[in-house]
């Protein structure tokens, strides 16, 4: 990777060379300005998917938390306890729980007989775990549990 403030340095001394007058000197100024930013947006663009995916949930960890945690109740993402609290996607939808937010937020502090988890995982893995059951959901609980 390069420094862009190196190539903005090397840009502007050459403009020194180049500008003879004022205004030729502003102009190239702004000019070399925009060709940087450019270079910078481009690199952001580039360097962007490696930091989503940094910051990305976990699927795999979401399958191994909800093995562990989830799947005594929700099993294929059905419901023993209550019957209409599934974890399909058109009871998440019905329910207002139909984003890796409601479904974190269920998680983490409970509802009704669902117990909270917030003491007993990660934030990280709740995120993991959202994730997975959203993915499921979106997916039919077709895949089958490892």
């Amino acid at each position: 990777m390069f420094d862009i403030r190196l190539v903005f340095g090397w840009l502007m001394s050459k403009c020194d060379r180049w500008s003879q007058g004022t205004e030729s000197r502003f102009l190239l100024t702004r000019l070399v300005g925009l060709a940087c930013m450019t270079l910078i947006g481009a690199a952001t663009i580039l360097v962007m998917p490696a930091a989503i995916a940094a910051d990305s949930t976990d699927l795999a960890s979401g399958s191994q938390v909800f093995q562990a945690h989830c799947e005594g109740c929700h099993i294929n993402g059905g419901n023993i306890i209550r019957r209409g609290k599934t974890l399909k996607l058109n009871a998440l939808q019905r329910n207002g729980m139909d984003s890796l937010e409601g479904i974190a937020q269920i998680v983490t502090h409970g509802k009704n007989n669902m117990s909270a988890f917030h003491d007993r995982l990660t934030e990280q893995q709740i995120q993991d775990v959202a994730a997975y059951v959203l993915d499921q959901a979106e997916t039919g609980w077709k895949e089958p549990q490892k």
